[in-house]
């Protein structure tokens, strides 16, 4: 959809004011999505800018993705954790290859977000956070079943798996549907208990405490809880899912007042992998660990 020419020089004139107040900013204002794992990256990110002796500021856990992400253009914030498959949305590029692959998802929305906003992408945590199917662990080992080509299998055999999902997942051609149609399978509608909201930990407590016969659910690949629940990731092989890869995202303008930012962050990020994230996640979610503590822990175990 274009926007006709009175309302952008409308928003662009409603923006100059705070774009005018950051380039004014003698501290960097740093943000984060509310997830808890948007919380933990956002103080990761504080911290680590703070022992470098880069002037911080903190708004984290701002609000969902369009609220944080519309605040960093509008120039009201200057940092926050991003993924690299969402620039498939902010870009209505959904149907390009590049998303699934690691490289050319970071290289690609880290050219576009420079040349549409002058955004710059610091380097990526080597942890895809996206859509996966998880499966009770003892009903893994007895099925023997660790990919989605297994998982397909199964459903294709009988009646034995019962999912926990949300709607979008369902319904969403990005989510069950694109694994669907990698994989060769259809899962069974009337086997799907579909619970309100996207809460992931509400669909893997469903398969842990086999919530009306559920046995299988919808998580995300750095869940905290997955190992706790006794959960086992299906793994995508054939990428039916696009990549998730947390970056910090920071205005150009900041980079060049502050060069320290890049530097600060990026060995941060590099030691991020999936199991790593995965494990600093739990410290939150299933031991009640405040994400400022469990962030300070982390780089001081860095060094």
């Amino acid at each position: 959809m274009h926007i006709p020419r009175r309302l952008a020089l409308a928003a662009l004139a409603a923006g100059m004011p705070a774009l005018a107040r950051a380039q004014a900013r003698d501290k960097v204002v740093i943000s984060s999505k509310i997830d808890a794992e948007g919380g933990l990256l956002g103080h990761l990110i504080l911290l680590a800018l703070e022992r470098a002796r880069v002037p911080a500021e903190a708004r984290l856990q701002l609000g969902p993705t369009r609220i944080v992400r519309a605040a960093l253009i509008a120039g009201e914030i200057d940092l926050y954790p991003e993924y690299t498959g969402n620039g498939a949305f902010f870009f209505n590029r959904e149907a390009d290859p590049a998303w699934r692959s690691p490289d050319a998802a970071y290289d690609l929305v880290k050219r576009l977000d420079a040349e549409a906003n002058r955004l710059v992408w610091l380097p990526r945590a080597p942890a895809d956070n996206t859509w996966a199917i998880a499966v009770r662990r003892d009903l893994a080992g007895r099925e023997r079943l660790s990919t989605m080509e297994d998982f397909a299998r199964l459903v294709q055999a009988g009646d034995t798996l019962r999912l926990a999902a949300s709607a979008e997942f369902v319904e969403s051609a990005a989510a069950l549907p694109a694994f669907e149609g990698s994989y060769g399978f259809r899962f069974p509608r009337e086997r799907i208990v579909v619970l309100p909201g996207g809460d992931t930990s509400a669909t893997m407590r469903a398969a842990a405490q086999r919530m009306n016969g559920v046995n299988a659910a919808m998580v995300y690949t750095t869940d905290g809880a997955i190992d706790a629940l006794e959960l086992a990731v299906m793994t995508d092989n054939r990428r039916a899912q696009l990549v998730f890869e947390p970056a910090p995202v920071v205005r150009q303008a900041m980079l060049e007042r502050f060069p320290a930012i890049a530097p600060a962050l990026a060995p941060v990020f590099a030691q991020l992998s999936l199991e790593r994230l995965r494990s600093l996640n739990a410290q939150v979610t299933v031991e009640g660990r405040p994400p400022q503590a469990v962030a300070r822990r982390f780089l001081d175990g860095l060094g």
